[in-house]
């Protein structure tokens, strides 16, 4: 077994040409062949690639989908997000679990099986969802679970339980996925059709300061909810230093509420294509790399059926398009886990195959991004966009939307809804138009962006959606009358305070006493204070955290505060003097009970 493991090591890493900036394929594909990276794999790997040990165990440790121990031959990943919650998935966890005889987080008895939670996989239109290995299991019941379970138990693999396939691409037999894509609105811009090569075409008809002059001109703006200028970004990276300049497409959707991406790859990848390689003929690169997050390695085998097309089409390789000396390709890196990997430079380290952490800024990717190079990193709608303006023209693109936002968004709507999915709407579409359209007319609150976005109550629902009113990368999650406001915040504080890489204390030590002190009001033993408190936690998390994880995960407190005061206001009561309501008799003289062995007992 030791010969096998160094030759499986060895073959890997010659796969990957020994290139440590690949660590993380390579270090995937071990785990995939041989059920984890334990110690001597790690050395093994460290010495082929002539990297220090610790550098393999740093990637290794960081990463959810990585393990150094053995995980089974099939691992079940069910996602206990917020809306999964709300559909029920804690009776199809009890339905897993109790199937298995093990708990969440433990392997069955035989090595074979493991059960675990993870955050959002891109399914919170159609949950509960589970990933098992990479296969997406959607709507599940108890009773599918159990007999998931054991159909697994009996020697079925993941892909012989899948039970029907889902709508366009998602039938395809590279991806053949009973995943849904739920796009309930098109647009102009996203989902409209498009003949491979044809906004190319236009784009290399033109120089390369024409092609940013028009994106300059249509007024786009980056998709992923920060709203920079897109034109800009692709004019600082082309003017930077350097002898080569890269393309990274942010693939990587982990805020809890989002899904438009998956939609869009699955759907629409030749677009993301076409405006990659836009952007790289209008900086100067000759490379680009997707980085797709590890819930969606469903649709790789598929995304690289359509690159391969595009390499045949001469849309990929050398003199693209017929445009001599422009040679641009495109490979996608894998992600393992991690919602930070979505902040952008924790994306490039992780496509450099070190932990996806992000680095301090200044140098902005612009200038210093992938390999110390000059980058520009959009995110999938972003690159859809750009290659619709190239094909349709700035004016044209320029009609559509508001005078600060002009064309269209895309939403991932989930939640208390008759219709969640996806939809393509103009900008300056207002919450309530929304809300009618995807029939939840007796929405109680909206959260707008995600978790670190803002939750939005009645008074609100007038307000639109651009990057002037109500600014989103996409998340919309609409909570009924009858949903607990403090249950939800805490759930997204459970999800920050686990997704946080711990490197500043803002972000390591605030996120943790945030949701203790929503816990203690949640327990009916909150005062006046705590709400001052938590206010100004929150408002100091956000001034000093070192990225952008840590300077919005206090955003479900503080945007509650604001448009629910009184939900918060009805739990706490003043104290009365010489008591505090926190206290707890029996809880104090636990310590107490334990040290005597026997239990206290009250005179």
């Amino acid at each position: 077994m030791a010969d096998d493991l160094a030759s499986i090591v060895a073959d890997i890493c010659d796969a990957y040409a020994h290139d440590r900036t690949r660590l993380v394929d390579i270090v995937r594909d071990v785990q995939a062949r041989c059920g984890c990276i334990d110690s001597r794999a790690m050395g093994l790997i460290a010495e082929r690639l002539s990297i220090r040990r610790v550098e393999v165990e740093a990637v290794v440790s960081f990463y959810a989908f990585l393990s150094d121990k053995p995980t089974g031959r099939v691992v079940i990943r069910l996602c206990n997000d917020i809306v999964d919650r709300l559909q029920g998935v804690d009776r199809v966890a009890e339905a897993f679990s109790r199937a298995l005889g093990v708990g969440f987080g433990q392997t069955t008895p035989d090595g074979r099986i493991r059960l675990e939670h993870t955050p959002c996989i891109g399914m919170c239109d159609q949950a509960p969802a589970a990933l098992i290995n990479d296969v997406v299991f959607t709507e599940l019941s108890s009773d599918e679970a159990t007999e998931i379970a054991r159909k697994l138990q009996a020697g079925a693999t993941p892909e012989q339980l899948v039970r029907r396939f889902g709508d366009g691409n998602n039938a395809h037999e590279l991806v053949r996925s009973m995943v849904m894509n739920n796009l309930r609105r098109t647009g102009p811009v996203v989902f409209a059709p498009l003949e491979p090569g044809q906004a190319l075409g236009k784009a290399l008809a033109l120089s390369p300061a024409e092609v940013i002059r028009d994106i300059k001109t249509a007024r786009l703006r980056g998709r992923g909810g920060a709203g920079f200028p897109v034109g800009m970004k692709w004019e600082f990276t082309r003017a930077a230093e350097g002898s080569r300049r890269y393309v990274l497409c942010n693939a990587d959707e982990g805020e809890p509420g989002t899904f438009k991406d998956r939609v869009i790859l699955t759907e629409c990848p030749d677009l993301v294509f076409e405006g990659m390689t836009i952007a790289g003929y209008a900086i100067g690169s000759d490379t680009g790399i997707v980085y797709l997050r590890a819930e969606y390695a469903y649709l790789r085998r598929f995304l690289e059926h359509v690159l391969a097309e595009r390499r045949a089409k001469g849309l990929l390789g050398k003199n693209v398009g017929g445009k001599a000396g422009f040679d641009f390709d495109i490979r996608i890196q894998m992600g393992a886990g991690s919602y930070l990997c979505g902040e952008e430079t924790a994306m490039i380290n992780s496509c450099q195959g070190l932990p996806g952490e992000p680095r301090n800024r200044p140098p902005f990717p612009a200038r210093k991004g992938y390999l110390d190079c000059p980058t520009t990193v959009n995110n999938v709608e972003t690159f859809c966009c750009a290659a619709r303006i190239l094909e349709k023209g700035p004016g044209w693109f320029n009609q559509i939307g508001t005078p600060g936002s002009a064309g269209t968004k895309v939403l991932s709507i989930s939640g208390d809804c008759k219709s969640p999915g996806v939809y393509e709407l103009p900008f300056g579409v207002t919450v309530r138009e929304l809300l009618e359209l995807v029939g939840a007319e007796d929405a109680f609150a909206v959260q707008i962006g995600g978790p670190s976005g803002q939750m939005i109550a009645a008074a609100e629902f007038d307000r639109s959606i651009c990057y002037d009113d109500l600014a989103t990368g996409g998340a919309v999650t609409i909570f009924g009358p009858h949903r607990d406001i403090l249950q939800i915040v805490d759930a997204y504080l459970e999800f920050f305070t686990e997704e946080s890489c711990g490197f500043c204390t803002p972000c390591r030590v605030g996120n943790v006493l945030l949701r203790e002190r929503i816990g203690k009001i949640m327990r009916g033993q909150g005062a006046p204070a705590d709400l001052d408190y938590l206010q100004g936690l929150g408002r100091t998390m956000k001034a000093t955290a070192r990225c952008g994880l840590g300077q919005t995960s206090a955003n479900p407190v503080l945007s509650t505060l604001r448009h629910f005061r009184g939900l918060y206001e009805a739990l706490v009561r003043d104290e009365q003097p010489g008591l505090r309501r926190s206290f707890s008799l029996k809880a104090a003289l636990e310590p107490a009970a334990m040290i005597a062995n026997r239990p206290a007992v009250r005179a």
